[in-house]
This record gives structure tokens, C-alpha cells and sequence, in this order.
């Protein structure tokens, strides 16, 4: 859909950058002509990542360390990619943390985990380079990756579906607020576009295959990552800029034929729980 160079001289930073979508997003702003930023709390992952990159584009990649949870390390990013690449025309809020359970279940240290990681984090990022921009009296563009029962609700994801409804308020809110500025803030919400490893850790074991949830699409698939980086490219690219609060979905539309994703949950027993809760933790310790 874009012509190849259509984020050329453009410095983009991507949270969660290192693997799946983020990784995705990344790896086509490159090929547009961008500079990227990717970041994510693991530095070896990070580093792995750029140089793969890297090699496969021709492109430039900086691997920052943060958690997004952390605001001075949040400044950190934004000052080393300065110095690296000069100015920044994008953010891409994609880190973000999720598992099922039933709500019953969760202390509130797992419930504030998610609200940190997703709705403090894009905060903590949106807020570091939001000033920057407003104080140099530079144009930017804000893309959130969020979800479709952060507008529906969802059983099962509450935590998950608390923070991205919030994420989607940020959204609307500052392009109403910012736009002033030129900045344009945006979000998308993408239905199922699995991902080994946060698949692995949402859904452990045979739950995948138990939910498969190309059946809840209409169009009887799942989505395929570079049909969320088209999206993600146009909507950074100045193609799209008379486009500003608006929240887009991509899911085949999933959210038409059954609001909240994982609301099917309701049929696992009490036993089960038990398990898949063992099984997630032994998981995210790995």
C-alpha cells in the first residue's frame, strides 16, 4: 500500500519492540526507510533482535533496555535515541502484560502488575515525549496498540481489559488535547494475531487449540502480522495525517459476532483453573 520510502527520515520508537507484533511493526518501518528504537526489559533479547534486523533491512536499530513502569527510564530512551538519531517523529506504545483467570483469583499485586505494564507504561512514554515535543514545538504522531474488549469488557482478562480501556481514554483524550501541537494520537486495536511466545503464556498447554479462536472470526482466520504492520506503517506515515483519536480495528471482525474475547473461558472448571494457573506461572519463570 506505501511506497518505500514512505517513513524515510523518520525516527520511530517501539515499545516491546524486540519480539512478535513489536518485532512485526518494526521490522516494516525499517523497510519504509525509518530509524528504530526498539525497547523492552530484556537487553539480550533487544540486541538480538536489532542486528536480525538490521540485516534483513538495511536499516538502522538502536536496542535501549527499559520498563516502561519506570519513568526515568523512559527519559533514558527518548535521550539516547536523540543522540543517536536526532530528532523523533513517532512513538509506538506496544509493550503491554495479560493472563486468564478468573478475577475471584487474582491478589491485588497481579491486578496492579497489568495497570503498571499497560496503562502506566504507555502513559509514563506518551507524557516523556509529549513534552519534548510540545517544549522544541514538534509535530509527532502516537500510535497505542490496544484491544477490542478494552471497549467491550471482557471476563476472564479484566486487569487486561481495565488498563486498555484506559489506554483508549489516553488516546482520544490527548487528540483532543494535543492536537494543537501536531501531534496526532492514535490507537489500534487488533483481534487474533497469535505470537509464540505471549500465546504460550496467556493460553499454556492445549488451551490453544481447545479455544481456537479463528472460530469466533468471521472471516475464519487469524490475522497475519504483516497485515497489522500495514496498518501500523499507514498511521505513522503522513499519509494518515488527518487522522487523529481514532481507535482502528483489525480483527476480521471478531468483536461483531461476540464481544469479549475471552469470555468462552466460562467453561473451564474450578480443577482446571488450578492447573492453568501452575502452568503460567512455571511459564513466565522460564
Amino acid at each position: 500500500m506505501l511506497r518505500d520510502d514512505a517513513l524515510k527520515g523518520k525516527t520511530i520508537v517501539v515499545t516491546g519492540g524486540g519480539t512478535g507484533l513489536g518485532k512485526a511493526m518494526s521490522t516494516y518501518f525499517l523497510k519504509l526507510g525509518a530509524n528504530v528504537v526498539i525497547t523492552s526489559r530484556k537487553l539480550e533479547v533487544l540486541q538480538k533482535t536489532a542486528l536480525e534486523l538490521e540485516k534483513e533491512t538495511g536499516g538502522k536499530v538502536l536496542p535501549v533496555q527499559c520498563d516502561v513502569r519506570n519513568y526515568e527510564e523512559v527519559i533514558e530512551v527518548f535521550k539516547s535515541t536523540k543522540e543517536t538519531f536526532g530528532d523523533i517523529h513517532g512513538l509506538l506504545n506496544n509493550a503491554a502484560g495479560n493472563f486468564i483467570s478468573p478475577t475471584e483469583r487474582l491478589s491485588s499485586n497481579a491486578f496492579a502488575t497489568i495497570i503498571d505494564i499497560v496503562l502506566k507504561g504507555t502513559a509514563n512514554c506518551t507524557l516523556a515525549i509529549g513534552k519534548q515535543w510540545i517544549a522544541a514545538k514538534q509535530t509527532g504522531t502516537i500510535l497505542n496498540i490496544v484491544t477490542t474488549y478494552g471497549f467491550t469488557g471482557s471476563g476472564y482478562v479484566v486487569p487486561s481489559a481495565c488498563a486498555k480501556g484506559g489506554v483508549i481514554a489516553l488516546t482520544r483524550s490527548l487528540a483532543a488535547e494535543w492536537g494543537k501541537y501536531g501531534i496526532r494520537c492514535n490507537a489500534i486495536a487488533p483481534g487474533p494475531f497469535p505470537t509464540k511466545g505471549a500465546w504460550e503464556r496467556l493460553l499454556p498447554g492445549d488451551l490453544v487449540k481447545q479455544f481456537d479462536f479463528k472460530n469466533r472470526v468471521p472471516l475464519k482466520r487469524l490475522g497475519e502480522h504483516q497485515e497489522l504492520a500495514n496498518l501500523a506503517a499507514y498511521m505513522m506515515s503522513d499519509f494518515s495525517g488527518y487522522i487523529n483519536g481514532e481507535v482502528i480495528t483489525i480483527d476480521g471482525g471478531e468483536w461483531l459476532q461476540g464481544a469479549g474475547q475471552f469470555n468462552g473461558l466460562e467453561s473451564i472448571s474450578s480443577e482446571m483453573w488450578d492447573t492453568i494457573e501452575e502452568t503460567i506461572r512455571k511459564t513466565n519463570k522460564a
